[in-house]
């Protein structure tokens, strides 16, 4: 599914900034380097118990040090305000569903907060405040001072640029004061944009709406080939958790009512902007091997989370130290952090390094409900809804009211948008006279403990306290990878899991599909214990990858999901270390961070043994295919067979599967399609291969991939040029950074080149462990979301780690600090990270005082 971003529209005010900004080189060299912060010297900081030090390296990246927690806290409230305030207020509008009063009136803004009012994402998390730790709330509430500290006396042109270009449309008050729960609200956005498989249950609703059959429908999402690319652990103990029950009422997908229904909660979830989130290749990668594979002789652990890539990046980088490290101040950590949340969420401190990938546990289930009037089907019964009324304030325009309807299951959000009656899908039987609507039922819809999770990470030590971590981490369900500085390595899986029961009938009824919200049997049956969720210490291996892939063999541990990443990252991770440490082989830094670029091509290893066996039988429309000949199969910069080749994928996808889905489903070419055409190619006659648009022709495998390659290289020619050596999959291949709210295209150029980072050519692609991956179906090969950061930890010696972040540190567009790391990212390149007291002075380039 596509996600739309919320852009403002700034055409109409392109000449007062022409005339405000361009005028007068003076005044726009003021207007754009007036909310760059002082960071030298000394500043006030009310409520500090002491001076607090905030030391900058050559990339800007901090290093705060204080003599209790709560003056570290606050001192990372206020250098985060420092750097990226714009940044955090934007969010804070998105995740409490009031986009509409930052940036006025706009049809994707409104349509977002409409939806996220109807999740309630602030709602919970007003919830979550009140169960928090007590040490956790005085964390929240010391940074949310911090943060208000530096906004206090500050006009919005001091606070940040962006003030300045949306006071050309709207009015732009002071910002209202930082509160503790826009914190929490931002981690239900990080839950929603990581929480599994919702896009595929929607998927195979859809893809039924056309091709009218389960199994063909299973096809297309087939099972996990445990065979080909290894889980994260071997074996489990854990027990199945589900239950045996049957459907009295069962589901027609079949109904045009249903359809209806789930395209309506299909349109209004896409309007949700994506905030980490974005397109195919969303994942991570993470890896540690134990001392007896490196050259250190002690663990290395290696992460780089696959996010949507944006300007600035997701990340900021910080180091957070007590002075004196113990009970009333135990944190001495270092890593990467969300700006608007205190503490790091990866990273290391002395004792522990961590990483984090995305489990893809299915926390979420869409439920078809029966609706008649302001109540729904409850077996042989009825049960009312609960309702409430929202009111979404809008910016120079009229305030807009928004009636929220609740069922049991979750929030009805098919009544967001109104998609005007088209529709058509399978269900129930029997449905006659009752209207239907769709709730989502989703774990973050309850309040939990994630920030506690957060901060007890930055301070644990070893496996018993990564274990507790585990219990907390509620939202989203994260992989843990670790190590330890005495040599431990381990895995946890934590997250609040669903129980579902196995309900016999048509429609599988373990979470892949819609549910039937009438029948009791296909509610939750509670939540997978923490204690049984899948954990590893010390394997006998000493090497643990978890990137994506299933987590344990089919058959043990709880049920979790089935819609994982199909593994070949994870597979080519794993291959790439078992054969550095054979024959008492190590790795260093160096090695992982060359692990970390690794652009080795699997869909090319499924694909080109067949291209080649093919003949095309034309001088010019083979040239194509000769560069497959001689290829690596890597996806570097400068490669033509990479372009080729990514051409004639593209292709194969169009004329085998377009002519069967609906436009929604065109395949986007990630790991799911890479393992449907792998099974096919075994299949040369399969209906999937036929075009049915050409009637009286049917069309197998190997017409198929030939008219590929025939079409991809008269593709090339067009947009390359004629002489396929001067093709290169940079020149297809741009990773491009947007600015959330003035880098669309409807923004005027002056004010894109100043907040979006010049467009880099890179390697890597879907699927692959440099994984700037992009969509298929959008007939752009840019990139869509990529490795947001790059890091390796070397637990012998903390301070020959290595880091990237994706743009830069900084959040002012006009900082040498906002895009002076995207080239080396880019280029695969990282900058030492210096952890101890001495390796840190040293790095300083600018050292800041915050005085009480």
């Amino acid at each position: 599914m596509s996600r739309r971003a919320v852009r403002l529209t700034l055409a109409s005010v392109a000449i007062v900034l022409v005339v405000a900004l361009v005028a007068s080189i003076v005044a726009a060299f003021v207007v754009v380097r007036r909310p760059l912060p002082q960071t030298s010297g000394t500043l006030h900081l009310d409520g500090l118990s002491a001076p607090v030090s905030v030391t900058r390296d050559a990339r800007g990246i901090p290093t705060i040090t204080a003599r209790t927690s709560a003056d570290l806290f606050r001192a990372q409230g206020y250098v985060a305000a420092q750097d990226r305030f714009f940044e955090m207020d934007y969010r804070r509008h998105v995740t409490a569903g009031r986009l509409s009063e930052l940036v006025g009136e706009n049809e994707d803004a409104l349509e977002a907060d409409k939806v996220i009012r109807t999740f309630g994402w602030r709602r919970i998390a007003q919830e979550e405040w009140a169960i928090l730790e007590p040490q956790t709330k005085l964390a929240l509430q010391a940074y949310a001072d911090g943060v208000n500290a530096y906004l206090a006396g500050k006009a919005p042109s001091q606070i940040a640029v962006e003030y300045t270009v949306l006071g050309l449309q709207v009015d732009t008050d002071a910002p209202e004061q930082w509160d503790p729960v826009d914190s929490l609200a931002w981690l239900k956005a990080m839950a929603w944009d990581l929480r599994g498989n919702y896009d595929d249950e929607l998927s195979r609703a859809r893809t039924f709406a056309s091709v009218r059959d389960v199994e063909k429908v299973d096809q297309l999402f087939p099972t996990y080939p445990q065979d080909v690319n290894a889980p994260i652990l071997t074996k489990a103990d854990a027990r199945d958790e589900a239950t045996t029950a049957s459907a009295e009422h069962p589901l027609d997908l079949r109904d045009h009512d249903v359809q209806k229904a789930l395209a309506a909660a299909d349109e209004a979830l896409s309007a949700v902007p994506h905030l980490v989130r974005d397109g195919e290749g969303v994942g991570s990668n993470s890896w540690v091997v134990d001392g007896s594979h490196t050259t250190s002789g002690k663990p290395i652990l290696a992460n780089d989370p696959h996010l949507s890539i944006s300007a600035p990046g997701i990340w900021q980088q910080i180091g957070l130290r007590c002075e004196q490290v113990g009970d009333a101040c135990p944190y001495d950590v270092s890593g990467f952090s969300f700006a608007g949340m205190p503490g790091v969420v990866i990273g290391h401190n002395g004792d522990l390094a961590w990483g984090l990938t995305n489990l893809g546990a299915d926390v979420t289930d869409f439920f078809l409900e029966r609706v008649n009037g302001t109540v729904v089907q409850r077996d042989d019964g009825t049960e009312p809804m609960t309702i409430r009324t929202e009111t979404i304030k809008v910016n120079g325009g009229d305030d807009v009211k928004l009636q929220v309807r609740s069922t049991r299951h979750g929030p009805i959000i098919s009544d967001v948008i109104d998609l005007g009656g088209t529709g058509n899908s399978p269900l129930p039987d029997g449905t006659s006279g009752h209207g239907y609507a769709v709730s989502l039922g989703w774990t973050a819809l309850a309040p939990g403990h994630t920030a506690d999770a957060l901060l007890a990470i930055d301070v644990a030590k070893n496996a018993t306290d990564i274990a507790k971590v585990g219990r907390l981490l509620e939202v989203p369900s994260q992989n843990i990878v670790f190590a330890t500085v005495d040599g431990h390595i381990g895995y946890q899986a934590p997250g609040r899991i669903p129980i579902r029961a196995r309900v016999s009938g048509e429609v599988p009824s373990d979470g892949t599909w819609p549910r039937p919200g009438w029948d009791s049997a296909y509610d939750w049956q509670g939540y997978v214990d923490p204690t049984d969720m899948p954990h590893v210490q010390d394997p006998k291996s000493g090497i643990i990858v978890a990137a994506n892939q299933q987590v344990t063999p089919r058959g043990t541990g709880p049920f979790l999901t089935k819609d994982w990443d199909y593994g070949f990252r994870s597979q080519r991770i794993n291959d790439l270390l078992e054969a550095a440490t054979a024959d008492d082989g190590t790795l260093g830094v160096a090695e992982m961070n060359t692990i970390q670029t690794d652009q080795h091509n699997p869909y090319a290893d499924v694909l080109v043994p067949t291209l080649l066996s093919l003949n095309i039988g034309n001088d010019f429309d083979d040239d194509g295919q000769d560069l497959l000949r001689s290829w690596d199969r890597v996806n570097d910069t400068d490669s033509p067979a990479a372009a080729y080749f990514a051409a004639v994928w593209s292709t194969i996808l169009r004329l085998a599967f377009d002519d069967d889905l609906p436009d929604s489903e065109s395949p986007t070419g990630d790991s799911r399609w890479l393992e449907v055409v792998r099974g096919l190619l075994e299949e040369p006659d399969s209906p999937w291969w036929d075009d049915r648009s050409t009637p009286g022709v049917v069309e197998g495998r190997d017409e198929v991939l030939t008219r590929a390659m025939v079409s991809a290289r008269r593709q090339l020619t067009a947009q390359l040029g004629r002489d396929p050596q001067d093709w290169t999959w940079g020149r297809l291949h741009e990773a491009a950074p947007e600015h959330a709210v003035l880098g669309g295209d409807s923004i005027p150029a002056l004010v894109r080149r100043l907040v979006n980072p010049k467009p880099l050519q890179v390697g890597g692609g879907s699927s692959m462990v440099d994984a700037t991956a992009w969509d298929a179906s959008s007939g752009s090969y840019g990139v869509t979301s990529a490795p947001s950061m790059r890091m390796v930890v070397d637990l012998g010696d903390l301070d020959s780690s290595t880091w990237v972040n994706l743009t830069g540190s900084s959040g002012h567009p006009a900082s040498p600090h906002y895009t002076d790391q995207f080239s080396a990212w880019a280029h695969g390149t990282t900058f030492p990270w210096p952890f101890t007291a001495a390796g840190v002075q040293a790095d300083a380039k600018d050292r800041l005082t915050l005085s009480p």
